[in-house]
């Protein structure tokens, strides 16, 4: 499956990471199969950000209800490594529901794209996507 972002929502991101390069951003991405059209980006209340990640729940239920509503669909997440790669690491496969949800990996040098499901080839939970950046 391949997923398109703009290459203006991608810049946004990855300004944010670079911004902030010793804490995991993070946020929701937008859209519907095959497209994100928007990003947002929430509080990390991880009790570690400098190696974890939590969302606000807050921002998630917030994102659901105007989804719910009518808004934007909630088509996954975004997320940072500020140390290592952009590919999912043990921590996210533990946090990770098989949900088929598209995960948006970005690191100071990298961004790629999975999605979670169950007993996927990459940490037993990930599948890599390709990204069309246009």
């Amino acid at each position: 499956m391949r997923v398109e972002i703009s290459s203006l929502l991608l810049a946004k991101l990855q300004a944010a990471v670079a911004a902030s390069p010793e804490v995991e951003r993070c946020g929701l991405l937008f859209g519907a199969r095959g497209r994100v059209t928007d990003i947002s980006f929430a509080d990390n209340i991880a009790a570690n950000p400098q190696r974890h990640f939590e969302l606000d729940p807050a921002h998630l239920i917030s994102a659901h209800r105007a989804a719910r509503g009518g808004g934007p669909a909630v088509i996954g997440h975004w997320h940072s490594h500020p140390i290592g790669t952009a590919e999912p690491s043990p921590e996210d496969a533990r946090s990770a529901a098989p949900d088929g949800r598209i995960w948006l990996i970005l690191s100071a040098s990298d961004v790629r794209l999975w999605r979670a499901v169950e007993n996927g080839p990459v940490q037993g939970r990930f599948e890599p996507l390709a990204l069309a950046v246009v």
